[in-house]
């Protein structure tokens, strides 16, 4: 039997837990898992694009997991409170991510950035701090995507493949998200738009 909770290499471990927040006691495979978490994600989508966007709002971004993940699961929307392979410790989560809106906030207000180089640091920065027990990367990439169309752009293409399974463009991914852990952000600005 395999684990339904198993994600694809590089992905957060989801802890028992967490894994007790599951409000679907139908699925029984991870297929079913993330079937239901797509359908969720693009009426989580839907609701951004209709939605006054407030990317720089710690309440907003919350609210934005809770849309995409809160038929899923119970703790959608809300903050980590244990470690995992990635981001700051869980009681660091709300003032980290306050300092780095209003990075964000200085940045957009000052042009600091070229459009693209902006949004691909609000994704980067997000995953580093890793706010929710998971979701992050899809969160965070739809949050990039909002902050590219706020910029008049059009959204990254994010390799053009699915990102959610193991594989090489997954795997181009995570090595452009290392080199930005290592403040080299060219691989990153070259993969959103492959």
């Amino acid at each position: 039997m395999t684990d339904i909770f198993a994600g694809p290499a590089g992905s957060t471990p989801l802890p028992p837990e967490d894994q007790r927040g599951l409000r679907l006691s139908w699925i029984t495979t991870r297929q079913e898992l993330n079937e239901a978490e797509q359908v969720n994600i693009l009426a989580g989508r839907a609701w951004a694009m209709r939605s006054r966007v407030d990317l720089t709002a710690e309440a907003y971004l919350m609210r934005l997991h809770q849309r995409m993940f809160g038929d899923v699961w119970s703790w959608a929307g809300k903050y980590r409170v244990r470690e995992t392979n990635i981001g700051v410790l869980p009681y660091e989560i709300p003032t980290r991510l306050r300092e780095f809106l209003g990075d964000i906030t200085y940045w957009l207000a000052h042009e600091t950035y070229p459009p693209d180089e902006l949004a691909a640091r609000f994704h980067h920065g997000l995953v580093l701090i890793h706010p929710f027990p998971n979701g992050n990367g899809r969160h965070t990439r739809l949050a990039a995507d909002l902050m590219c169309r706020q910029l008049g752009q059009t959204p990254f293409t994010w390799g053009r493949n699915s990102l959610d399974t193991a594989g090489e463009t997954r795997q181009n991914y995570l090595a452009a998200l290392r080199s930005a852990d290592q403040h080299d952000l060219a691989p990153l600005l070259a993969f959103v738009r492959s």
